[in-house]
């Protein structure tokens, strides 16, 4: 199917990137291009746009997208975690800014084998990068009860995470669970009727779990950020856009350290711990997307826009 992909908050993470016509910049989620054209848009010949993803099917649509800056893109297949060595590789130094578009986008969850959705019915897949050997139906048959247990209640913060992973055993053992309904299924018996009656769908926060496992989500943005901050030039910004709270939460956090990185007893009169501030932190609270493109794209309602620069 065509890549569809309506890129969130858009204009203002541009506008926080506060970019400079021959600065480099990272957009490390590049998806369809969304973020990137526009990025594009406002350098001059002189800078440079390094674009990563690791679903092929986002870097041939934003190959296509961004054909008209050719000479100010480089396109690498990859996760972003991989960053730092590929600016290595490229002889980059230092970096005037980087984008992270953390989450889902519209193209996998609407190309339904790739098994993303709980909406519809397809082979449990949910590989970001399908040269992943690893899929959703591999967690799922193959990790332990009490491996699902704790990936359900730390990354879907699912009140019946004990009873969806004995479920989920019980199940397989009579067949293994192939497809998104069936697992859907299993879910639901887990959950009582009058709780699968509330709003939401019952099986968001398990599946959202098992994709966070599936594809490292959490691991690769705590793994990362450090060396991402550390490749920024003095005003350089990092820009991270978020859809749930175990990744806001992650961020918020590591800018905060960023600012204060202070490791001294509140105590004590003056600091002895050496550890030197990174910069600032842009935005005290999230920025979060106007009822306007809640209204027009409903895939916007959880995100959050959080900004650093460097000092």
């Amino acid at each position: 199917m065509e890549f569809s992909h309506t890129s969130v908050l858009l204009s203002e993470s541009i506008e926080q990137l506060s970019i400079k016509p021959q600065g480099i910049y990272v957009d490390g989620t590049l998806g369809g291009g969304g973020h990137s054209y526009h990025i594009c848009e406002r350098m001059s010949s002189g800078g440079k746009l390094i674009g990563i993803d690791q679903d092929e099917n986002a870097i041939k649509a934003a190959s296509t997208r961004l054909a008209p800056f050719e000479h100010l893109v480089t396109i690498v297949r990859s996760n972003y975690e991989s960053c730092p060595k590929i600016l290595d590789d490229l002889g980059i130094d230092k970096i005037d800014g980087i984008l992270l578009d953390l989450g889902v986008s519209s193209h996998q969850l609407d190309t339904i084998e790739r098994g993303f959705s709980y909406r519809e019915d397809a082979p449990l897949d949910m590989r970001m990068d399908q040269s992943m050997s690893l899929t959703a139906k591999d967690i799922v048959n193959d990790y332990s009860e009490s491996e699902l247990f704790h990936i359900i209640k730390n990354y879907g913060e699912d009140a019946f995470a004990k009873n969806i992973a004995k479920h989920i055993v019980m199940a397989r053992e009579k067949k293994p669970i192939e497809t998104t309904f069936e697992l859907v299924d299993v879910i639901k018996a887990a959950i009582p009727a009058k709780v699968r009656a509330g709003k939401g769908h019952p099986a968001k926060q398990t599946f959202q779990a098992i994709r966070i496992e599936l594809n490292r989500e959490l691991e690769v943005l705590t793994n990362t950020l450090d060396q991402i901050v550390d490749r920024l030039n003095p005003g350089g910004r990092i820009c991270i856009i978020t859809f749930h709270s175990l990744e806001d939460r992650i961020v918020k956090q590591a800018f905060k350290r960023y600012e204060n990185p202070c490791t001294c007893p509140a105590n004590f009169p003056v600091c002895v711990c050496g550890n030197k501030p990174k910069g600032k932190v842009v935005t005290r609270k999230p920025i979060l997307p106007s009822e306007e493109e809640i209204l027009s794209n409903s895939r916007a309602k959880s995100a959050k826009l959080r900004v650093f620069e460097h000092e």
